[in-house]
């Protein structure tokens, strides 16, 4: 009896995860997760029961036939080389960033110094002001207006 051709979405699913097991980059799963049918479901975001003989079997007997070629050859991690060079981006990523920051607090800085100076001098302007024309700091009430009265008493 021959499998019909028809892949539907789950099996696509599983499929989509069993390549991404064997070249060694899931997203679900960290790398280096060695390839199994348990896996495969976990990577597919699965339980790994949905994964059965009878209802996926052309993919279980590839699976099972990766495993059989591929099983007791050292699994292909990532090297030293390639983890410095990760480690190595990841540090350019974060020292540039820091710098960003870095000049994001300078300009603050001294967008808040030239504000701050802007102050003291409009206060030292308030005060020369005051002083020609003789007043002190007391406020002194606009007579002739009304007195606000209260609402709801009679």
């Amino acid at each position: 009896m021959s499998q019909p051709d028809y892949v539907g979405d789950a099996e696509k699913l599983f499929r989509d995860a069993f390549e991404r097991l064997k070249c060694d980059k899931p997203t679900t799963l960290p790398r280096g997760t060695p390839v199994s049918q348990n896996n495969v479901a976990k990577e597919a975001g699965r339980d790994p029961s949905a994964l059965r003989k009878s209802r996926y079997p052309r993919l279980i007997r590839a699976i099972q036939k990766w495993i059989e070629d591929n099983g007791d050859a050292p699994r292909a991690r990532a090297s030293s080389a390639s983890l410095i060079k990760g480690a190595r981006a990841k540090n350019r990523q974060q020292q540039a960033r820091i710098e960003e920051l870095t000049k994001q607090r300078d300009t603050a800085m001294a967008r808040l110094v030239i504000a701050e100076e802007s102050i003291l001098d409009l206060h030292r302007k308030l005060q020369d002001y005051k002083a020609r024309l003789g007043q002190t700091d007391s406020v002194v009430p606009i007579r002739g207006f009304p007195q606000p009265t209260k609402r709801g008493n009679k």
